[in-house]
């Protein structure tokens, strides 16, 4: 119903993180800059994962008529009962489903580091 709405939440919050940390990197210049991604480069990946999801699901539950064109917007919340239900989907379905995009995010700028610092090593192996 709207599960959608929390990875929403979650890639507006990191977004705003991400802005602020890539305008604090451009007035540092560091080597990890230019041999690895920054944390805001991180962050705005994540904010692509993020958004990109809750953009599909909210096509998914329009598609199905659970979200309106009109107020509330939302077809659940003309009842309580159906607003309760709501409210219990975002709370179970709509976390996993943004904790879990940010797992799979962490293994992928986990692994991203280990490639570099790989890189990084054979480069420095081939030079002495």
């Amino acid at each position: 119903m709207a599960c959608f709405i929390v990875p929403a939440a979650e890639a507006v919050v990191v977004g705003i993180a991400a802005k602020v940390k890539s305008s604090s990197e451009k007035k540092q210049e560091t080597s990890e800059e230019i041999h690895g991604w920054t944390w805001g480069q991180k962050l705005s990946l994540l904010v692509k994962l993020l958004a990109g999801g809750a953009v599909l699901l909210m096509f998914e539950h329009v598609w199905h008529g659970e979200v309106v064109p009109y107020f509330p917007f939302l077809s659940a919340m003309s009842s309580p009962k159906d607003t309760s239900e709501m409210l219990h989907e975002m709370s179970t379905v709509g976390v996993t489903m943004a904790a879990i995009v940010t797992s799979v995010w962490a293994g992928i700028c986990v692994s991203a580091d280990a490639l570099v610092r790989r890189a990084k090593k054979a480069v420095e192996n081939t030079s002495n």
